[in-house]
């Protein structure tokens, strides 16, 4: 029982790192792998690398071909809102670029689905944003910025789940990976803006009132704040 433990760690550590190779450039679209070849160069048995391959073909990210090998596909093929891809992009890509497509793409989707939760969010749900709200002031005042990351996912999570919406739900995974970037690659002041708390404050209050006007206008400006601050980051992370 305990080599499945490692052999999982092993097919992550493998995935990541193909992964990263593959959105870094280091490994560019066109160029032929074989699992030989990824088995030595990362100390990985045959199935272990097979394995990550398989993931990997399934986020359109290579190519397996009998007598081929493994090609890496062009960016254009990719699953780009799988969140393992936006955290790879994120990390080793082109994150000023991933960024701006991702607030680009939140613009389009988490108003509309705030204005549908202002129609349809339960009690329950209501009372989930409203806690998370107060968590991310004590935690923001506290300068706690993972504690205070936890509880803005779980305000997006739960708002896209009110908006009873199954696809805009289905794109929680997409926000949270936008939130931990900023999180984890410098993008947050060491104090989260109290302007943006407030905002978020709106929001649920808004929901809370099925003010739908008040609950769209208030979360397309969560996102222009969140664009400003990645945009005033001149530091490249």
């Amino acid at each position: 029982m305990a080599s499945q433990p490692i052999v999982g760690a092993l097919h992550g550590n493998l995935l990541k790192a193909l992964g990263t190779a593959i959105v870094s450039g280091e490994y560019p679209a066109g160029q032929v792998l074989t699992l030989d070849g990824v088995s030595a160069r990362h100390g990985v048995s045959r199935s272990v690398a097979r394995e990550a391959i398989r993931v990997l073909e399934s986020m359109g990210m290579v190519e397996s071909r009998r007598r081929v090998g493994i090609t890496v596909l062009p960016s254009q093929k990719w699953n780009v809102f799988d969140p393992r891809l936006i955290r790879w992009r994120l990390e080793d890509g082109d994150r000023a670029a991933q960024l701006l497509s991702l607030s680009e793409l939140r613009r389009g989707f988490e108003p509309a689905a705030a204005a549908l939760a202002a129609r349809r969010a339960n009690p329950d749900q209501c009372r989930i944003m409203a806690a998370a709200v107060s968590d991310m002031v004590v935690h923001g005042r506290a300068g706690d910025l993972e504690a205070y990351l936890e509880a803005d996912k779980l305000f997006h999570r739960t708002m896209l789940e009110a908006s009873g919406n199954e696809m805009f739900r289905a794109l929680d995974g997409v926000v949270a990976e936008v939130l931990a970037g900023r999180t984890h690659h410098g993008m947050m002041p060491s104090t989260p803006n109290p302007a943006a708390i407030n905002l978020h404050d709106e929001v649920a209050r808004a929901i809370r009132m099925r003010d739908e006007a008040a609950a769209e206008h208030a979360m397309r400006a969560i996102i222009d704040e969140t664009s400003s601050a990645v945009a005033g980051d001149d530091s490249g992370h």
